[in-house]
């Protein structure tokens, strides 16, 4: 760790107490959202059962990216994630233009978007939910309980996404058990290999999927011996994902068939229907809103971190970086966060802004990958005791190309509202410094 980070994390005041299992629980929770309840069905209508070719190529581009997260992280130990790393990296313009993309341009506008999901699921059973007062009511009340949990302290709030990833966790890895004896062998087999072109568009979609796992190291602050928790946790809960997603893909296909690319909206559930009966089905329902809640509770923990971390760097409100008197957690932070999405999800207008959130992860990413380079290139290699990437050069290299051409993936509309979100952050800073520097 270098002096600046030293010192940034002796100054931030906050108490270490998320471990290996807590952080790779958090990584599972991060990504295990609302998409893995409909990505089957859609990776199947793309490449039918050769879907799984494209988890393979998609398992390499996340095992290259996250090795860069790992080596960083566990030289970068203050709050902030992505964030903190760029900027330790790239200094301090870099830094609040990553801040911006990763507390606005992602976290804030996702955590929006999936938070009206799970209401609408909610509406499914409970129609009064669908409009109006309820609705918003159901709304404040979720990001209320939230705040409070974790002004209350990161173990609470920890306690409380351990519980929401076990709970998450359980309708899923029981319909892998009961779909391994429903499915049918020769469901898998491929009759036709896809183009590159497929290929390539079908990873794009399940990268997308996986984009999240990096917001459990926001917290990064409250974390026990970084140099050994950051990488253990990290990839472990990176491995673990991988796992489950190419398990439930293969039983999804051995069980449906076919019949899988016609099922985009709630592939798992007509999967634990057929392996479970009727009552699997609503099962899965449950657990979409499980699953969502769960991610909630996650981002409420890291997200706030981010602009904590941003705070105490000079790039917001020197209120945002204040710590609560008795549970020492930043709860100015943690209640402006909660207010943000609060009130993009309230306004249901929003929505259509959330397809620019996968292209400011993707240049977060590359942020990342680049600042594994630049440190090593600035300070060395990682001393004794930190993780450190063999090969060389090698890994961030091919992490940053991959995430490269993710990027040329991205539609033009996309591309120009981050190329805005960025430019309007580049004036803040602008103004900002040059306050600074008259007074």
């Amino acid at each position: 760790m270098t002096e600046p980070d030293q010192a940034s994390a002796h100054q931030e005041g906050l108490v270490r107490v998320i471990g290996v299992g807590a952080l790779s629980l958090g990584v599972v929770n991060m990504v295990v959202g609302a998409g893995i309840f409909i990505l089957p069905g859609r990776i199947a209508a793309e490449l039918g059962s050769a879907a799984i070719l494209a988890y393979l190529i998609c398992s390499v581009a996340i095992a290259l990216i996250f090795l860069c997260f790992a080596e960083v992280g566990s030289r970068v130990t203050r709050s902030g994630g992505s964030f903190a790393y760029i900027e330790e990296a790239f200094g301090p313009f870099a830094g609040f233009i990553a801040s911006i993309l990763m507390w606005f341009g992602y976290l804030a506008l996702s955590d929006a978007a999936i938070t009206v999901a799970m209401v609408e699921t909610l509406t499914i059973g409970l129609p009064l939910l669908g409009a109006g007062l309820p609705r918003g009511l159901f709304i404040i009340g979720v990001f209320t309980l939230l705040s409070i949990v974790n002004i209350r302290g990161a173990k609470s709030g920890v306690r409380l996404y351990m519980v929401n990833t076990l709970a998450k966790l359980v309708p899923l890895l029981l319909l892998l058990a009961a779909g391994l004896f429903a499915m049918n062998v020769e469901n898998l087999a491929i009759p036709e290999w896809p183009s590159a072109q497929q290929l390539g568009a079908g990873a794009i979609i399940l990268f997308f999927a996986f984009g999240g796992a990096e917001s459990a190291l926001n917290a990064s602050g409250e974390i026990k011996d970084p140099a050994r928790t950051v990488p253990l946790g990290l990839l472990t809960g990176v491995a673990g994902l991988l796992v489950l997603y190419i398990g439930l893909q293969t039983v999804s296909q051995g069980v449906l068939g076919a019949e899988l690319a016609n099922n985009t909206e709630a592939p798992l559930a007509a999967v634990a229907t057929e392996a479970l009966g009727g009552w699997g089905g609503k099962m899965l329902l449950v657990g979409v809103v499980v699953s969502i809640f769960g991610t909630l509770s996650g981002e409420m923990l890291g997200a706030p971190r981010v602009i904590f971390a941003s705070s105490l760097a000079g790039h917001l409100p020197k209120a945002l970086s204040k710590l609560h008197p008795r549970y020492n957690t930043p709860h100015v932070a943690i209640v402006f966060f909660a207010a943000l999405v609060c009130a993009f999800a309230l306004s249901g207008t929003f929505v259509y802004l959330a397809v620019f959130a996968t292209g400011s992860l993707l240049l977060l990413y590359l942020g990342v990958s680049l600042s594994v380079l630049r440190l090593r290139q600035r300070d060395g290699l990682p001393e004794a005791g930190l993780f450190r990437l063999p090969f060389g050069p090698l890994i961030p290299v091919s992490s940053a190309l991959v995430v490269g051409w993710l990027l040329l993936q991205v539609p033009l509309g996309e591309a120009l509202s981050i190329a805005g979100l960025i430019g309007a952050s580049a004036v803040v800073y602008a103004v900002r410094r040059g306050r600074h520097l008259l007074d």
